[in-house]
């Protein structure tokens, strides 16, 4: 009898994103560009060459995406008009990180810089429409002091006209 299969393949965790692109050839060298990915499979067996499946390992986990396929309502963000989820990355050099993403082509929708519950963190958007934030733990913090940093940066922010 063959070996046990394992439930869950090796290098995954119990959750892996799987994300929808438009041409995902393109979003896979821009990810190896942006976060360091690293390809390690791709089938591009769909209709016109598409790729129906690739993986990408950054860093311990596991990308999973696919290319736009409409007639079975798989969809990115940029036919969608946006998402809206956050892939998260967390990284001892988040700075460096950051950086590298921008200059391969990613939009700063919030700088990096020091956050009031004890993250460095910013946020991009890749070309493809998917947002990322990247961070690195900077500070440990306690429920109340991260509450009381976080009223003392809301109390902060400029307030919206009409906002009550």
């Amino acid at each position: 009898m063959p070996g046990t299969v394992k439930a869950i393949p090796e290098g995954f965790h119990t959750l892996s994103p799987l994300i929808v692109v438009r041409d995902a050839a393109r979003a896979i060298e821009f990810y190896k560009n942006a976060f360091g990915a690293e390809l390690l499979n791709a089938s591009a067996d769909g209709p016109d060459g598409k790729i129906t499946h690739a993986s990408l390992k950054i860093g311990d986990s596991i990308l999973m995406l696919t290319d736009e396929f409409p007639d079975w309502h798989c969809l990115g963000p940029q036919s969608l008009g946006g998402s809206p989820v956050t892939i998260h990355i967390y990284t001892e050099k988040v700075d460096e990180a950051f950086d590298r993403a921008v200059k391969a082509g990613a939009t700063v929708t919030m700088p990096l810089q020091n956050q009031f519950w004890g993250d460095r963190y910013g946020q991009v958007t890749d070309p493809f429409g998917h947002k990322w934030s990247l961070a690195a733990h900077v500070e440990d913090l306690s429920r109340e002091e991260i509450a009381k940093r976080a009223e003392a940066a809301f109390a902060a922010m400029p307030k919206k006209a009409g906002a009550t």
